[in-house]
């Protein structure tokens, strides 16, 4: 008796550690919006960067995050010091910390759009490599069983919900900094900051050791080649290959026009940056409430039928959009920051509430022993549907006519924004409806 309670006792202290860990990951991952909120300002009031350029460079940034796939495979494979996580989180953190603070020591007016762009792309790529690392400790404890869990599975949704709901606060706790600071503090302070908080990250990563946190151990000699194979049978099961692609098109047929929206809340209404810092704060705010709500509600319900209603009220917030841009709330007398504190808002972070139940499908039907391949390649193919949605939605902005100065042409590319969001539920048959496992045990 005494054993089991010691037992008890000391898995408790593990299950503690390990979301401490990862809660602190995912946390400082989510905070991430608070410099890039800087960014935007700065681009846009010291370099003078139009809506497109500026687009085409939020955009440009994420193509690190398309290597996914090798991030994983490298992760699974490589041991360094007999572990394979934590030291990929510890050289992400480092080299986001030596971007920021590059970019806090250079920035000025006089530097230059492709200088700034180079430092953005090693920051993702160092985030990259983190929330790969990330990714796949998750997915790999999910898939453990606990005495006090039905199955694996509702492990896996459990942990998969607190990550979320981590890197939620973060986005809120960013956003509501940013908000606040944009307009007390130079970007400079700001971009040295998040510097700093990534250099703590750093410190509290190596003195972590992954036995610690329980994780699996796999045979270091797989090697890559193997691991490519796993990944490419893993690939090879439909109802994994069909997940993804699903989900990677619903992203890319969107023409994506948030440096076009930023610019006209800026620079038409006059839009104070403190609301658009409300706005987001209220978005990850959604985020946070999304992610209890899945975990306790939606988790039961199929993935497909999840996914289509939030296709479809994404699509019927960029009616919503259509409707305040052409002046009809307005009229209606609802003031045009309270469009975009709510609607705005929430439709920015609409388009992040399908990843919550597919990683968490993702993790269930992962074969053991490539889980940070597969999750790495599930989110290299959003990473890169998005890059394609925002060139698509340059080219959109371009053919409507809209510029910094001209906005005639908006009400028509809303519009085509929302058609081309309800495409994807015209092959919605790809996403398997399966229920949890947990259903079928307990049948048993």
């Amino acid at each position: 008796m005494v054993s089991k309670e010691s037992g008890e006792e000391e898995m408790r202290r593990r299950r503690r550690r390990i979301r401490g860990f990862l809660g602190l990951g995912f946390c400082v991952q989510g905070f991430r919006c608070f410099p890039w909120t800087a960014v935007v300002f700065f681009l846009k009031d010291s370099l003078n960067a139009s809506p497109s350029t500026l687009q085409l460079l939020q955009n440009s940034a994420n193509l690190p995050m398309v290597g996914k796939p090798l991030y994983g495979v490298v992760s699974d494979a490589v041991y360094v010091g007999g572990q394979h996580r934590i030291p990929y989180i510890a050289v992400g953190a480092f080299l986001q910390a030596v971007s920021w603070l590059a970019i806090a020591i250079l920035s000025s007016p006089n530097i230059s759009i492709f200088s700034i762009t180079i430092f953005l792309l090693l920051s993702n790529l160092g985030a990259s490599i983190v929330e790969v690392a990330n990714d796949a400790i998750v997915a790999e404890l999910g898939k453990q069983k606990h005495p006090s869990s039905s199955s694996s599975s509702s492990s896996s949704g459990e942990l998969q919900s607190f990550v979320w709901m981590a890197s939620s606060a973060g986005g809120v706790l960013g956003n509501l900094a940013g908000g606040v600071a944009i307009d007390r503090f130079p970007p400079r302070a700001m971009f040295f900051a998040f510097g700093a908080l990534l250099a703590v990250q750093f410190l509290v990563t190596t003195m972590v050791s992954e036995s610690s946190l329980d994780l699996p151990r796999t045979p270091s000699g797989a090697g890559i080649r193997r691991q490519l194979r796993e990944l490419a049978g893993a690939l090879g099961k439909p109802e994994i290959s069909y997940c993804i692609s699903w989900l990677a098109a619903s992203y890319a047929v969107i023409p994506a026009l948030t440096g076009t929206m930023f610019f006209y809340q800026t620079r038409r209404l006059n839009v104070d940056s403190s609301v658009l810092g409300i706005s987001k704060v209220f978005g990850q705010a959604a985020m946070l409430a999304w992610s209890i709500v899945y975990n306790r509600y939606l988790k039961s319900l199929p993935v497909r039928k999840v996914t289509s209603y939030v296709q479809a009220t994404m699509a019927l917030l960029m009616f919503s959009d259509f409707l305040f841009v052409i002046g009809v709330y307005r009229h209606a007398g609802v003031p045009d920051a309270v469009h975009v504190v709510f609607f705005s808002g929430l439709l920015e972070v609409l388009y992040f509430f399908k990843i919550l139940p597919f990683t968490v499908l993702m993790a269930r039907l992962c074969p053991r022993g490539c889980e940070g391949s597969l999750m790495a390649f599930l989110m290299a193919a959003v990473a890169l549907a998005f890059i394609v949605s925002g060139y698509l939605g340059v080219a959109l902005a371009a053919c409507v006519g809209v510029t910094a100065d001209d906005f005639s042409g908006l009400p028509v590319g809303l519009l085509v924004q929302a058609a081309c969001t309800m495409l994807p539920l015209f092959w919605c048959s790809c996403i398997p409806e399966e229920k949890p496992r947990t259903e079928k045990k307990k049948d048993k």
